[in-house]
């Protein structure tokens, strides 16, 4: 089969890998000018452990077996990673009792190592934290999310696949049992492909809502929620990634390492109309103000104002948080064609194991 794979980020490289190893022609269709310029390079560049997520759920099922695949692809092929660890935290009773639920979670989960710890346990291993319980996950890591990209797209491309770039696809027109791709862009044309998986981040809802044939009732709601991030000047702190409880809309201002050991901050949670990734200096007083929970000696001054992401979200301010959606032939009728929706964290660490879901629903 040739099948069209629309976004080149990390899920839709994965999944261009996967399909390409299966021996399928497959072109990777980006719309940007290269790999992982949206929501895949604008993150934390987290190893989830996987035990925030309802049991049984498209986000518990990819994150777990995702970042198992991802540690060993990490290993395999050079990609710079760490298996760092991770406190969840606790300052308040309510708290102590939100991350007793997420320890039962990630049990039933299966996530690996889940440890509950009183405040001077949590001490011992971190001296700087000021906590009165915690839950250590030994299994979270981070990686170099573009390393990873890059690999991802030298096995695609080893095994055959192509990476389209400034390629943006406008409109899916079915095609007896295949379908035809229409580009825009600067060379605009069309292809007809056995076919197609749409993982086109904040672009998916649009495509799907033009692609012939696909019930406009399945296009989910499309929320922008920006995440902002501040840096942190000085040597670390921590050695551990540390996390507050969780927040509506996300996991809380988080303290997480990159490779090189250097602290950032973030994200935030700062509901949005359309994109945009410049980081407000304010937000500073917030980011003080929830980092002095956890860490109450950060110094004055310490902070700056980094990057933005944002995540693509199905649920908006006072809304519970929606899972993944992969759908499929078997859900939408449509042969050759499956539609994701709502990729957001942990879909970098689900990433590998949602490459072959989403294989498997195209029976390729």
């Amino acid at each position: 089969m040739l099948i069209l794979v629309v976004g080149a980020g990390v899920v839709g490289l994965a999944c261009g890998r996967a399909l390409a190893l299966r021996g399928h022609e497959v072109i990777v269709a980006e719309a940007e000018g290269g790999i992982g310029t949206g929501v895949s390079s604008r993150n934390s560049e987290v190893i989830h452990g996987g035990m925030y997520y309802p049991a049984g759920s498209l986000r518990a099922r990819h994150c777990v077996a995702g970042r198992r695949l991802l540690y060993a692809y990490c290993a395999s092929h050079g990609v710079p990673h760490a298996k760092t660890g991770k406190l969840i935290v606790a300052a308040t009773e309510p708290e102590r009792a939100k991350i007793a639920a997420i320890h039962r979670q990630g049990v039933a989960n299966g996530v690996e190592g889940l440890e509950l710890l009183d405040g001077a346990q949590a001490r011992r291993l971190e001296p700087n934290l000021a906590c009165t319980a915690a839950l250590l996950s030994p299994e979270t890591g981070i990686v170099d999310s573009h390393a990873l990209m890059l690999a991802l797209q030298g096995d695609l491309e080893a095994h055959g696949g192509a990476l389209a770039v400034h390629t943006p696809v406008e409109r899916l027109v079915r095609d007896g049992a295949g379908w035809v791709a229409v580009f825009g862009g600067a060379a605009p044309g069309d292809l007809a492909v056995d076919a197609v998986v749409n993982a086109a981040s904040f672009g998916a809802h649009a495509l799907a809502a033009a692609t012939e044939g696909y019930p406009a009732g399945r296009v989910p709601r499309l929320v922008l929620a920006k995440g902002n991030y501040f840096g942190c000047l000085g040597r670390p702190a921590f050695t551990r990634l540390i996390y507050p409880a969780p927040v509506e809309g996300g996991l809380g201002i988080h303290l997480t390492l990159d490779l090189a050991g250097r602290m950032r901050f973030g994200p935030d949670v700062e509901w949005i109309e359309a994109p945009d990734y410049e980081v407000d200096p304010g937000r500073g007083a917030l980011f003080y103000a929830a980092i002095r929970r956890y860490w109450p000696d950060l110094p004055d001054d310490a902070l700056f104002a980094d990057y933005a992401g944002i995540r693509p979200k199905l649920s908006g301010p006072g809304q519970p948080a929606v899972d993944f959606v992969l759908d499929g032939p078997a859900d939408h009728g449509l042969p050759g064609l499956v539609q994701m929706f709502g990729i957001e964290s942990p879909g970098l660490t689900s990433s590998l194991s949602l490459a072959e879901d989403v294989a498997d629903r195209l029976g390729a």
